[in-house]
């Protein structure tokens, strides 16, 4: 942005760069909490919120897409067409397609979906499998993968500030292994106290360190308390030369930054579906496993085995034999909720609407780059009240400003920013996180927290000197 000229930090400005968005019309296609439903107290007031058309209807500012995604409108008609079916066919639901319906069978859902991550994630469809949960799914994978020998290949490597259940999952796979955690599970922690982010060159040299005695690596796509987006295809291949298998949790970069599973070579990776897929909170997660990990000819010998992973031509046979489905499919246990893969399969419908990953890549570098410029300008960023942790390089993050605030200030600013309808999340004692989802958030968004952020860093500075309690503006409203 032209720092010489105001205009470009002025509203009008946020306003005419969403009037040049192609993918400004998705938007609408997602419910945004009113700043009023926000404010409700009970389910039926925030019902009647959304009705009653003579009360004031003001959009929250929703940039908490990293946490989860809002809802596509589509999610609810599809779910009502679910249990239509459902109601109205009974068991037969399972194998019965009704015309005029857009909904798949219950058999078929969960192919429907990987076919639709397949892009999103850069893979063949049939190294996809829609099931479970990240973490369960994490479990499974390292009890078909994770095979260690005391004597040779025993550790796992992850980051230090790992997101707490890859921390649990990998204690625990030691743990169940008799392993102890003290010589078997390796940490990567950042070279500087002051900054949290892990250099590729880093990551490379504690894998060359820990190389003859390591036997599975574990890091996320996008970190999520810093918002940095690892270089995956340099560190596997780096993996790779050292006979370390490579898993990817990718919570916060599926949907979020473009991915090549396949061509990179991953070995597998793991991912939600309720941030940046925008399914709902808790539905169904994912796992890809590369081609060459699941060939029909040579399935993983510790494979966790369940029926739905078994062959659909005689899954319902019943006669106990085991006949895996070539590729990650054959990883499933048992039968998904169909209630999940239809919000699923209904929130994937946007981003076929918004024309695949690179368009979506194309506004959440712009958008997050105008967050940012609003932010470097900002009179609180040049009071050295915040900075910002996540990498200033384009490349090196997907749709999240991670930004660490000066001490005392967090609980007032979170305060006051829900007190002004914006919602954003916040990591103790010092981050709050900002995340401008492209298929729903606006520039006008960016605009209205930027300036929203600002009050609420000197409505906290207040606060701290003791001008004003720890409630903020409350008290300057009960004041006035």
């Amino acid at each position: 942005m032209d720092g010489e000229n105001p205009h470009v930090f002025s509203r009008d400005y946020a306003i005419s760069l969403d009037a040049q968005d192609p993918l400004f019309h998705i938007r609408k296609e997602f419910c945004i909490p009113s700043k009023s439903q926000l404010n409700a107290g009970s389910l039926p007031e925030a019902e009647s919120q959304s009705r009653d058309s003579s009360l004031p209807n003001e959009l929250s500012v929703y940039l908490c897409g990293n946490s989860l995604g809002a809802q596509p409108r589509v999610v609810s008609e599809r779910l009502h067409q679910h249990l239509t079916t459902w109601s109205t066919q009974g068991v037969f639901g399972h194998f019965k397609s009704l015309s005029d319906s857009p909904l798949p069978t219950w058999l078929d859902a969960d192919t429907k979906a990987s076919e639709s991550i397949a892009p999103i994630v850069g893979a063949q469809p049939s190294e996809v499998a829609i099931m479970e949960t990240l973490t369960a799914n994490l479990h499974l994978l390292m009890c078909s993968f994770y095979k260690p020998d005391i004597n040779g290949r025993h550790k796992i490597i992850l980051e230090s500030k790992a997101f707490p259940s890859d921390h649990f999952v990998v204690e625990s796979q030691l743990l169940h292994h008799n392993l102890d955690l003290s010589t078997s599970m390796v940490s990567i922690s950042s070279p500087s106290l002051s900054n949290p982010i892990l250099s590729t060159e880093h990551i490379l040299a504690v894998l060359d360190q820990h190389a003859k005695d390591t036997a599975l690596l574990l890091l996320p796509g996008i970190q999520f308390y810093t918002g940095q987006f690892l270089d995956i295809a340099a560190i596997t291949a780096h993996a790779h030369s050292h006979g370390i298998f490579v898993i990817w949790d990718l919570a916060h970069a599926v949907g979020n930054v473009p991915l090549s599973l396949h061509d990179w070579n991953v070995d597998a990776a793991v991912w939600c579906s309720y941030k940046y897929l925008n399914s709902g909170p808790g539905t169904i997660g994912g796992l890809f496993v590369h081609s060459r990990n699941a060939e029909d000819s040579s399935p993983p010998p510790n494979r966790l085995s369940g029926w739905w992973g078994s062959s659909k031509s005689t899954r319902f046979a019943m006669d106990n034999k085991f006949s895996p489905i070539p590729g990650a499919s054959g990883f499933q246990l048992s039968n998904p909720s169909i209630l999940d893969i239809t919000a699923l399969n209904a929130s994937l419908e946007m981003f076929t609407k918004a024309g695949g990953m690179a368009p979506i890549r194309a506004k959440s570098l712009k958008i997050t780059k105008y967050l940012e410029d609003l932010l470097i300008h900002s009179p609180s960023y040049q009071s050295q009240l915040f900075t910002i942790l996540t990498p200033l390089d384009p490349a090196q993050r997907g749709a999240q400003l991670s930004l660490r605030l000066s001490d005392g200030l967090l609980d007032v600013v979170m305060h006051e920013l829900v007190r002004r309808g914006v919602v954003v999340d916040e990591r103790q004692p010092d981050v709050v996180r900002v995340a401008p989802a492209p298929l729903y958030n606006s520039f006008e968004d960016v605009w209205k927290f930027v300036d929203a952020f600002d009050d609420a860093l000197n409505t906290a500075v207040q606060a701290r000197e003791g001008k004003i309690s720890a409630q903020g503006n409350d008290d300057l409203e009960k004041a006035s």
